[in-house]
């Protein structure tokens, strides 16, 4: 029998690696715990805005939202995890950096905003006249129910995500996408808003959105369970598939991205948006009622209940385990990993009932903070065999020096949030040379690998 015609082999048969199909599924589950609201939102408001600039901007766009995530799977599973990676700067550093990356693309943020953005596309604009706050809390409580039962069983999230779930969500995009091919617009306007200028260092930024990167980090625990479910228990060839599978997702995202961008520029071209007021929501909803009519509406709201659920039973999953795996007793009593994963989905319930607008605000901040950490660890990971491994304090002191800068950012974001202004914090922030592009951590991070390099052959110089 050919290797692309095998079945997925039973649970507990082992093998020396996945044949095609296996990899195809697994690729599959990959994406669709990727692909939520965020990554269905803001490539078509990119497309609006940009218009005719789009190229540009989306390649800035893949490049975080896409290339970043792909690269730091590869860093984790060369690294053997996650943990391993963050080691190399402290164990300390390791847990504090592990439950800050947990908490954010879990309960706290993307959890929760996965329930309110489905809620909003999908149930609003059909329950008129009924008081939000009820239809709200009916919905996010079945929805969080279903995604936690069928988050029990993690290690077999391949025969739902993989076969079902990611294959609709793919179709229901592609059907858009042919929509935009032959529905008449006008010529694509000029670039506007947040991309009226600098267009790839926009899409840059915006990919953040996504979460991604900080999701990598640990999706990979799930995926890494799927592959050993389907026979793989040798640890190098599971990093090995793991792998594969990153790099599988990274060009289904890099494909639907530009899709999506494009379905952007003909929603803009027929009907403009309002970069202070619209959403890459409101771009899909103009095009899909122009392509559909009333019905658009309906369509628009199950992909993203398909996309955003998909997400969500994947976050339940790797937050469920990772605090099974890191806190199996709390004050001396078991906590197994079904009540982790209800914790998280109680947890999640509440927070969503608060509103996408302020789950969003405080994000961005947070996201500010973490990124540039997670973005260094990854980048100093690829090239630890032939320059890490060599000067292991840079990994302390790039990480020290992007970290500050990127609190400091983080706290101003947060201060401002508050509508309290500090003079010379502000005056702190915007001395940081690039800042205003929001990558002023990048010049202390390289000032902390020359000094890492400097520290690392100083402690050799003394221990000969």
């Amino acid at each position: 029998m050919r290797e692309d015609s095998e079945e997925p082999l039973a649970a507990n048969t082992t093998r020396e690696r996945l044949d095609i199909r296996s990899r195809v599924l697994i690729t599959f589950t990959f994406f669709s715990m990727f692909f939520g609201a965020a990554n269905l939102i803001f490539p078509p408001f990119l497309g609006a805005q940009a218009g005719s600039a789009t190229p540009l901007a989306a390649v800035g766009f893949i490049i975080s939202a896409v290339g970043l995530p792909v690269l730091g799977v590869l860093a984790v599973s060369s690294a053997g995890g996650f943990e391993y990676l963050a080691d190399r700067v402290s164990p300390r550093f390791a847990i504090v950096l592990a439950l800050a990356i947990i908490l954010t693309i879990g309960p706290c943020f993307a959890i929760p905003r996965t329930a309110t953005t489905s809620f909003e596309m999908m149930v609003v604009p059909f329950t008129t006249g009924i008081p939000t706050w009820i239809t709200q809390l009916i919905y996010s409580a079945v929805f969080f129910i279903l995604s936690f039962l069928l988050a029990q069983r993690p290690e077999i999230l391949s025969k739902t995500l993989g076969r079902f779930m990611g294959p609709l969500l793919l179709v229901m995009i592609a059907v858009l996408f042919v929509a935009c091919l032959i529905i008449p617009h006008d010529a694509f306007p000029a670039p506007s808003g947040d991309y009226a200028q600098l267009q790839l260092s926009r899409g840059f930024l915006d990919g953040y959105q996504t979460m991604d990167l900080l999701a990598a980090l640990y999706f990979g625990i799930v995926i890494s369970a799927n592959v050993r479910q389907m026979g793989i228990t040798s640890v190098s060839q599971n990093r090995r598939e793991t792998g594969y599978a990153g790099l599988g997702t990274g060009i289904l995202l890099v494909a639907i991205y530009g899709a999506l961008a494009f379905i952007g520029m003909v929603s803009g071209s027929i009907t403009p948006v309002d970069p202070a007021t619209d959403t890459g929501a409101t771009v899909l909803t103009n095009l899909s009622h122009s392509a559909f009519g009333p019905v658009g509406t309906a369509f628009l709201g199950v992909i993203f209940v398909v996309a955003c659920f998909n997400v969500c039973t994947g976050l339940i999953s790797t937050c469920g385990t990772f605090f099974h795996s890191h806190f199996p007793t709390v004050a001396g009593r078991p906590v197994s990993y079904r009540v982790w994963s209800a914790i998280f989905a109680a947890f999640s319930f509440l927070v969503s009932n608060a509103g996408l607008n302020t789950i969003i605000k405080v994000s961005v901040p947070v996201l500010s903070a973490l990124y540039p950490i997670a973005i260094v660890l990854v980048v100093l990971s690829l090239v630890h065999g032939v320059f890490s491994s060599r000067f292991p304090r840079v990994y302390f002191w790039a990480v020290l020096l992007a970290g500050i800068v990127s609190i400091v950012n983080c706290c101003a974001e947060l201060i401002a949030l508050l509508g309290v202004s500090f003079g010379w914090l502000d005056a702190l922030v915007g001395a940081i040379p690039f800042n205003d592009l929001q990558i002023g951590w990048l010049i202390p991070a390289f000032i902390g690998v020359v000094v890492g390099v400097a520290d690392s052959l100083a402690r050799d110089r003394r221990r000969a």
